[in-house]
């Protein structure tokens, strides 16, 4: 099927919006369903099937004539063209059978095509909506005034308020606060963010994180002002915004091979017709009417019907044997191209991880202490602000002993360091090592500071806990690795996945913690969506590289990946419109599934090819030496049928095995 001049042609402004070409579709199979009734099982009239074959012609080669007008108009005759002849000839020798399945099968899978293409659209324009439409700017007079974003200038001081999203890329030149970065960078935990000092925002050196925001980004409670260092055009969001788009204008390998195959087989078939013409004519001195029909039966015979179907066909039965699965594809590209990848990369949160913060280590500075330490801990958070506040009361709130239930007065944020109150009229703390080392200049106790590195290597993020001036001990939170993770890993590599790889926005650190918990190749952390994107080109080799991801971070890499996969329950919109290929419910055991299904998918579509063209190439020189046009008809439609039972073998594709061995129970976090 045609792939040029899509855009010359887009129907989403047709009468019945942009699902017109399917609706037309599916209206010429009925009125071919209805014609096929009319003639052979009930005793109509013969102009009654006639005239539903010739309704049949009309929708189903409606957006066939817009695609042909358009190419033919650019001077290339491309496969389009060849079906509406096909069809033409067909009816002018009275097949009107014939005619009407090759245009309904052919317009069937072209609208599906086209409906595959409205949705990778409808991603760039979620991605869009991220980011807010107007600026609060702060003048040289301190009055603040709301300004167009895309009129933002670098150097402008932007006033960001609490829990809004931010306007643009800069740094924090006044007021603290923590803003989740996960719809830019992926990172599960709020980051805290501080004024820049003027020597370092002065310096040719990189920003560090804790100064450093995007537009798109959710504020905390906190205000700040922020220095504007990049055009709204600039902006981490908006190159996210042209990569998306960049990519989505890219051809699937099948599209170029059909665009190179149509480039000589069309022109072929239509010289080799007016030649079989011509000599019957002129050569052989035969009746005009003899040569004619003999050239339509040549057109028939070689007009690709057989091969139209035979990727349609496999396409529609590997996307309901998904489908039936919980996995949606959205076309035939993507399940041809994963069934050829050799490497996949992972994003971490959402993907490999839950994409929540949870307590995973409870770590008391001596045993007798652990039961203070939860009761303590669970009462300074239930009255904090802190973005992990709400992942610690709810893992602790089981574990607080009878009656060792506690009160905190006085809770104050400490920005960037922790909180500290009031617990039963003592003094308390809980923060990081930094906070202590400034309350504590004589040096915190070596074994909470042994224990904070040991959880630091194992990826936590780590809170040191005192009360009345007694170290109690430090609890580590972490976004904890999917139970069915390392399973689906080791099914992949008995797949024949080779090289897998985690790519992430959180540190380093973590990254290594969760590759080395599921037993991946390599990870590569701090990755921004740009850095992704290049992450994806290095992995791709001769047979590609998937992308499996839930975020908007992810939509550049899913795009620029051969195929892109993404989480359904977890994931966002824009990954989800973005992905070639969708786990709906979420649950990444299915994932082995999908990669299996997606290698007899391809299996197929090669085995269809290619009996398709060996079907071709015995028929039409059949035809030139006298096979009268039933026989050939016969054939070619016989070659169809056996192309659509062939692909209709992966409705019956392992029933069952998307859950196969694989334990989706969550993983313990204490």
């Amino acid at each position: 099927m045609t792939t040029e001049g899509r855009g010359e042609h887009g129907h989403g402004g047709a009468l019945l919006g942009e699902r017109s070409e399917l609706i037309f579709a599916i209206a010429s199979g009925v009125t071919y369903a209805g014609g096929m009734t009319a003639k052979y099982l009930v005793s109509a009239p013969e102009w009654v099937a006639i005239a539903l074959f010739a309704a049949t012609y009309f929708f189903g080669g409606y957006f066939t004539i817009r695609t042909a007008i358009a190419t033919v108009r650019r001077g290339r005759f491309e496969v389009d063209f060849l079906m509406l002849v096909a069809a033409v000839g067909a009816a002018m020798v009275g097949k009107w059978a014939e005619g009407s399945v090759l245009l309904f099968l052919f317009s069937l899978g072209h609208a599906l095509e086209e409906y595959a293409m409205g949705r990778a659209q409808r991603s760039i324009e979620a991605l869009a909506e991220l980011a807010p439409d107007t600026a609060l700017v702060r003048g040289p007079d301190g009055v603040v005034r709301a300004v167009e974003v895309g009129a933002l200038a670098i150097g402008d001081v932007v006033v960001v308020l609490p829990n809004s999203r931010l306007a643009a890329d800069g740094v924090v030149v006044d007021g603290v606060s923590s803003v989740d970065e996960s719809s830019v960078t992926g990172e599960s935990i709020p980051v805290e963010k501080a004024p820049i000092a003027d020597a370092a925002l002065a310096s040719s050196t990189a920003v560090p994180e804790t100064h450093r925001v995007f537009a798109g980004t959710m504020n905390g409670s906190g205000a700040m002002d922020v220095l504007v260092t990049s055009r709204a055009a600039d902006s981490m969001l908006a190159r996210v915004i042209t990569m998306v788009r960049e990519a989505d204008t890219q051809k699937s390998p099948t599209q170029r091979f059909i665009d190179r195959f149509q480039l000589f087989y069309v022109p072929v078939v239509l010289a080799g017709v007016l030649g079989v013409l011509a000599f019957g004519v002129f050569a052989a001195s035969e009746p005009f009417a003899d040569s004619f029909y003999r050239a339509m039966v040549v057109l028939v015979a070689a007009s690709p019907c057989a091969l139209a179907i035979a990727t349609p066909s496999a396409v529609l039965a590997g996307i309901a044997r998904a489908a039936q699965a919980g996995v949606l594809a959205k076309g035939g590209g993507p399940l041809e191209t994963l069934g050829r990848v050799r490497s996949m990369a992972f994003d971490k949160t959402g993907t490999l991880t839950w994409g929540q913060p949870k307590v995973t280590d409870i770590v008391a500075a001596r045993p007798e202490l652990r039961d203070e330490l939860i009761a303590t801990l669970f009462a300074v958070e239930s009255y904090s602000d802190h973005p992990l506040a709400g992942a610690i009361t709810r893992d602790l709130a089981q574990l607080v002993p009878a009656g060792a239930e506690r009160t905190a007065t006085s809770v104050n944020s400490v920005t960037g360091r922790g909180v500290t109150a009031l617990v039963e009229g003592r003094a308390t703390e809980v923060g990081n090592r930094t906070m202590f080392y400034e309350l504590d200049p004589e040096g915190v106790p070596t074994d909470i500071i042994r224990i904070v590195d040991e959880l630091h290597e194992r990826g936590r993020t780590t809170m040191i806990v005192r009360h009345a001036g007694v170290y109690l001990g430090v609890v580590g939170v972490m976004d904890i690795p999917r139970a069915e993770a390392a399973p689906v890993v080791a099914r992949l590599r008995e797949l024949g996945i080779d090289d897998i790889v985690l790519i992430s926005g959180d540190n380093q650190r973590v990254a290594d913690a969760v590759a080395a918990d599921m037993g991946l190749d390599a990870a590569h952390g701090g990755l921004l969506p740009e850095d992704k994107v290049t992450m994806i080109g290095k992995l791709g080799g001769r047979n590609g590289t998937a992308m499996v991801g839930d975020g908007v971070n992810d939509a550049p890499a899913m795009v620029n990946a051969s195929v892109g996969i993404a989480m359904g329950a977890s994931g966002s919109a824009v990954a989800l419109e973005t992905a070639d290929i969708a786990l709906m419910v979420d649950d990444i055991g299915r994932l082995p599934f999908a990669v299996d299904l997606s290698r007899r998918t391809a299996r197929i579509i090669r085995q269809n090819l290619t009996f398709s063209l060996l079907i071709v190439a015995a028929l039409v020189p059949a035809t030139l030496i006298g096979l009268p046009i039933g026989p050939a008809v016969f054939i070619h439609e016989g070659s169809t049928l056996l192309v659509v039972a062939n692909a209709l073998r992966l409705l019956r594709f392992r029933r069952g095995a998307e859950h196969e061995g694989i334990d989706h129970e969550p993983r313990p976090t204490l």
